[in-house]
């Protein structure tokens, strides 16, 4: 059996590989190993997205915080930067979250947080997992007047939405905001956060039916967005994903503007209030040469890290950095919260174009998205990682890496759960670079296979 943990959590089909029993046991060993130094009753928040699948696992989690003498803290639907934020802002010991973020709704996960609001480091989870395969009844279960209950915090996204409003100095008066909710997290706290701060704003997909979370809507699907923006004359799109930690930005003209070119226009935008730590921002190896471009007209420094949140999270704890993402629209802002916060992300956005009284579209031509073609080569899982041992691929990478001259690159990176090496090739022609990256995976598959 490989990892249980993944790079965001446990994941997998609700009812088949993430069911009652394990939502129980990680519910009963997560409350045990987050709080085994906890001199008090611990106490744990659970939020959920709006999977119809939701409902079964977080009552499966509290039952096992409870049997664990721990206090279930049930925050409802929240989005996952609402748990972190309210974990902290509660002093609570640890926090949970029940979602799969933008995958389909037949899919769920759990995730947890610790009482700083961080994801939990990878030792921590290989100690769950390792407690998870061991026999249970070594942990002794309380009785009596130890048993934990549940606590239930209405309305407890209000919280979040006014944590967020003191984020930014400005009112969003006389913007036009058009929001896809994707049927998720968000749709309480978007539409609210907005109004709230004088905003008029057209909403979609809004209207969760525990199926319908991330079909055809959100962040990996914003074409119903673009549209609504030129319809309707709205000034900035925003689209979100399930459990809103994600945002994808959509500007006047309805082009998108991805997660690279939201950090571009921030780095800008806080190096000139003195705002920006080290005059640097946290990308990955997946992040646009185009935003590298940018970065060094506008005399800022990228430090790339391995693709996944939170180790662009890592590098910027490490190093003292306060802002870092993903094109995919997962941004930190570690000066306002500790994990990728889609909302936060969408108010940041929309101060820098309050504040500079430009259109998003002429902050987003600070950087030109240069063209990227992803092709997947498959191959013997035992092979994946083989591949530059070979001389004929190792000269090909070699003549494809010269050939773009500066001008683009050649990404090679050998999938972590799958039998696939992917092939993602950078640079000016498109047709070229999608030409040569078929060839490379061919030549992959041909010799790895």
């Amino acid at each position: 059996m490989g990892r249980l943990f993944g790079t965001d959590g446990v994941r997998g089909i609700a009812n088949k590989e993430l069911d009652s029993e394990l939502a129980f046991n990680l519910g009963r060993i997560g409350a045990y190993v987050l709080t085994e130094e906890t001199h008090h009753k611990p106490r744990i928040a659970v939020g959920k997205d709006t999977r119809v699948s939701g409902d079964m696992l977080e009552a499966a989690l509290i039952a096992g915080i409870c049997s664990m003498g721990a206090e279930a803290v049930v925050l409802g639907v929240q989005p996952t930067p609402a748990v972190a934020y309210l974990t902290r802002h509660l002093g609570l010991d640890a926090g949970i979250v029940i979602s799969a973020s933008h995958n389909p709704f037949e899919y769920n996960g759990i995730k947890f947080f610790d009482n700083k609001g961080y994801k939990l480091s990878d030792e921590l989870e290989d100690r769950i997992e390792s407690l998870l395969a061991s026999p249970h009844d070594k942990i002794a279960n309380p009785v009596g007047a130890e048993i934990g209950k549940k606590v239930e915090i209405d309305n407890a996204v209000h919280g979040y939405i006014d944590f967020l409003k003191k984020t930014i100095d400005v009112n969003l008066r006389g913007m036009k905001i058009a929001v896809d909710c994707a049927n998720g997290a968000a749709y309480i706290a978007a539409p609210s956060v907005l109004a709230d701060l004088g905003a008029e704003i057209v909403v979609i997909h809004n209207k969760p039916d525990g199926k319908n979370i991330n079909v055809d809507s959100g962040s990996t699907h914003p074409s119903r967005l673009q549209k609504l923006v030129v319809d309707t004359g709205a000034h900035v799109g925003l689209a979100f994903d399930g459990d809103a930690d994600r945002l994808i930005a959509v500007d006047n003209k309805g082009r998108l503007v991805s997660g690279d070119h939201m950090l571009a226009i921030f780095a800008k935008h806080l190096k000139a209030k003195g705002k920006l730590s080290k005059d640097t921002i946290v990308g990955t190896v997946m992040s646009n040469m185009g935003l590298d471009i940018a970065l060094k007209k506008e005399k800022c420094g990228l430090v790339k890290t391995a693709v996944g949140d939170r180790y662009v999270l890592e590098e910027m704890i490490k190093n003292g950095y306060n802002i870092g993402g993903e094109q995919s629209g997962h941004i930190i802002f570690l000066d306002h919260n500790t994990t990728g916060d889609g909302l936060l992300t969408a108010l940041q956005l929309l101060a820098v174009v309050k504040e500079s009284g430009k259109k998003l579209s002429d902050l987003a031509s600070i950087m030109t998205e240069l063209p990227q073609v992803l092709v997947n080569a498959k191959v013997k899982n035992e092979n994946k990682n083989k591949y530059m041992e070979d001389r004929e691929i190792a000269a090909m990478i070699a003549n494809l890496e010269e050939k773009l001259d500066g001008c683009g690159r050649v990404l090679i990176r050998p999938s972590g759960t799958e039998p696939l090496v992917r092939v993602m090739l950078e640079g000016e022609n498109e047709t070229e670079i999608k030409e040569d990256a078929s060839r490379l995976a061919k030549l992959i598959e041909s010799k790895m296979s």
